[in-house]
């Protein structure tokens, strides 16, 4: 009937959408903290205190004004950051920053002397990172960019080579962040191989090897 064909036209139109929104959303890989780290070229924590359209191509960039409490890395690609730039869109996995509200911990990369970031990369309210993810970006993180942190996401899991971290927090945490991602670092000892580290206060510092926690 009539009214048959409009229902099923109406759910193939609906079906068409949906595949159209699925296939046109950002995804990202998940990342340990560590990682994003030493893959930015910049990570700052600063406030927003503005922000602003450009239309300075197909997709919409927006430009946010930050007010930049501290540098942790990326001294020798800008001295100072006032400006971050994201698309538009969060499909194009642009990032939608609180204005005059919040202080974020911010990493992105450099191109053209701007410093650019998205969904993909690790931007956060800095009051929600944990003790241990702030002495990371500290100090910590730094450590260990030579080492390797390998996602396990089926067992059995192994480590391949002295200079990885099995992260396990996509086993036993649905979701990010999980408990390695939030207390331990991944970091490369005098020996040269590379362990887990937790260092949260004097009676609790251990050094872990890598299956655990």
């Amino acid at each position: 009937t009539r009214a048959s064909c409009v229902v099923l036209a109406f759910l193939l139109f609906s079906l068409v959408c949906l595949m159209y929104q699925a296939s046109d959303a950002c995804s990202c890989a998940m990342s340990h903290p560590q990682d994003a780290y030493c893959h930015s070229d910049i990570v700052i924590r600063a406030k927003v205190v503005g922000k602003k359209l450009l239309n300075d191509g197909p997709f919409g960039t927006l430009r946010y004004t930050v007010k930049q409490m501290k540098m942790y890395k990326g001294f020798d690609k800008i001295q100072h950051v006032q400006y971050i730039y994201t698309h538009d869109s969060e499909s194009m996995c642009g990032v939608k920053f609180d204005i005059n509200k919040y202080q974020y911990l911010i990493t992105g990369r450099v191109h053209d002397g701007k410093l650019y970031t998205g969904l993909c990369n690790f931007n956060e309210r800095w009051e929600r990172l944990s003790l241990a993810q702030k002495k990371g970006i500290n100090h910590r993180y730094q450590l260990g960019c030579n080492c390797r942190i390998k996602p396990c996401h089926y067992l059995p899991c192994f480590v391949t080579s002295k200079n990885e971290c099995l992260w396990t927090d996509m086993l036993s945490h649905f979701g990010f962040p999980g408990y390695q991602s939030r207390h331990y670092a991944c970091i490369q000892q005098k020996e040269g191989y590379c362990s887990w580290y937790r260092g949260m206060s004097a009676r609790d510092k251990l050094v872990i090897n890598t299956t655990d926690p």
